[in-house]
């Protein structure tokens, strides 16, 4: 137990603090109350906290004051830290004290885990639940940051601006979105970016996060999905869909001819070789995502970019506020972690209901659901919209309508294997806001680029060079 504690060390740090308040707020910003061993360490610091506070002087007698309205008062403890040599520098210190209380935090979670598991015998899930939670919260606590020195922060943007400088004219800054024209108004999604990708059922919410994990795999990037509605084998199938120009239909149910069967073995052998992870537990937390996304990261440098489909699936912690104060948990916490890991997130959202009572159907900010806290940490927000979407379901409702009084009804309408696709930039931190024209090719669950590559590739197992200047497939 002695190396989970220095006594002699509280007490220097202490006597420092008695001999020169103005190391308090530097001490403060490192340790809290509990991260002393000896219960009186802690009162003693709560009690500078609260005389700081109060505006009033760290000394001695206002200690022993505060120490004594607290009923915390120890004359012998008070005595041997007024007699230990105060140090000139606390910085090393504060992190040894600092060490010794995680320590002790993990050993206590190695005790509460024992309980929980053996003699409260909870579910197994539960205790997961718990354990993710408490790790988290003592890793959170072990962070430091301090500022950052301007000669670090120039350094890093010039190797930046070097970065930027290699890729000629090209637009892209941060990671390839997969489409061009999203690429020239967005220059790809910033590391540590939380990108928002909404939409109503049926617009191709799933279909199109599928398509840029589809392009950043064959650009041989990683990337780690969170499928919290549909199992891995039927994401994998849209995939193979988009990638060879087999309908999905066909695909589903094993309807191809020769050359289709060989087209698809060439693909399912090439995207096994490809860095794709797939959660698809069908339930995440915060704390799931974390724990699983840094451990994957640290494992797979490669991996470039998360998707979570989709935010309102992943359970809360019970917050007592209510579900809005669960989805502003979850927001900012995978905010967070983009920042941690220096990728963007990219999760799906869902959009209230409302918006279908509107005559213009296209999805505004707030339209989310749950919205302020995803509008106030998303980076990039964007909105997938089909136009014939509603203009179907519109002319069913005319039918219905006119069979219902007995009427014919004849539709103008026809439905069609490529429908026009809008993109809706609601928001860009740092970018404009506007549109984006793509194509969604129905039969392959594809969105391609609008302008010169709308058109249909069989995928080809060939050696095609798609180096800039080259042959390349379209994008996905």
């Amino acid at each position: 137990m002695e190396n989970m504690y220095n006594l002699n060390i509280e007490r220097a740090v202490l006597a420092a603090i008695i001999f020169d308040p103005e190391i308090f707020e530097e001490v403060a910003a490192k340790l809290k109350p509990h991260d002393f061993y000896l219960p009186f360490h802690q009162h003693i610091f709560t009690a500078m906290e609260e005389l700081v506070a109060s505006e009033k002087p760290i000394d001695d007698e206002f200690l022993r004051s505060r120490l004594m309205s607290m009923g915390k008062f120890d004359e012998t403890a008070m005595l041997d830290i007024l007699a230990a040599n105060a140090l000139s520098n606390t910085a090393a210190y504060l992190g040894e004290i600092k060490s010794k209380s995680t320590k002790r935090a993990l050993a206590t979670l190695a005790t509460e885990i024992k309980k929980v598991t053996i003699e409260d015998d909870l579910p197994a899930d539960e205790i997961m639940n718990l354990v993710e939670k408490k790790l988290y919260e003592i890793t959170q606590e072990s962070i430091s940051e301090d500022f950052r020195e301007s000669k670090g922060i120039t350094v890093a943007l010039l190797e930046d601006i070097e970065r930027l400088k290699a890729l000629g004219n090209s637009k892209l800054i941060g990671t390839d979105t997969g489409f061009r024209n999203l690429n020239d108004k967005t220059s790809g999604f910033g590391r540590g970016d939380l990108v928002i990708i909404a939409a109503r059922p049926a617009m191709g919410k799933t279909a199109l996060v599928l398509n840029m994990a589809l392009k950043a795999i064959e650009r041989n990037e990683g990337v780690a999905f969170f499928s919290l509605e549909m199992p891995a084998e039927q994401l994998m199938l849209r995939m193979l869909s988009a990638k060879t120009s087999i309908p999905l239909q066909a695909m589903r149910v094993g309807d191809m001819n020769d050359d289709q069967w060989s087209q698809f073995s060439a693909a399912v052998s090439d995207i096994s070789t490809k860095k794709l992870f797939v959660d698809d537990g069908g339930y995440a937390t915060i704390h799931h995502v974390r724990s699983k996304l840094r451990k994957l990261k640290a494992q797979h440098p490669e991996i470039t970019v998360a998707i979570i489909d989709y935010l309102q699936l992943m359970s809360g912690e019970g917050s007592r506020e209510g579900r809005q104060q669960e989805i502003s948990e979850i927001s900012r916490g995978l905010k967070q972690l983009a920042r941690e890991l220096d990728m963007p997130i990219v999760a799906l959202s869902q959009l209230n209901r409302s918006l279908e009572a509107r005559e213009n159907k296209r999805p505004m900010l707030s339209d989310l659901r749950e919205s302020g806290a995803i509008e106030q940490d998303a980076d990039i927000i964007l909105f997938v919209y089909r136009d014939d979407v509603y203009r179907e379901a519109k002319e069913k409702e005319k039918e219905m309508k006119a069979k219902a009084d007995g009427k014919e009804y004849s539709s103008d309408f026809r439905k069609k294997s490529e429908e026009e696709a809008e993109i809706i930039i609601g928001k860009q931190r740092n970018g404009p806001t506007g549109t984006v024209d793509l194509v969604f090719q129905k039969n392959y669950t594809r969105f391609v680029d609008a302008t010169g590559s709308g058109f249909e590739v069989i995928y080809d197992d060939s050696n095609i060079d798609m180096r800039e200047g080259k042959i390349e497939l379209p994008p996905i």
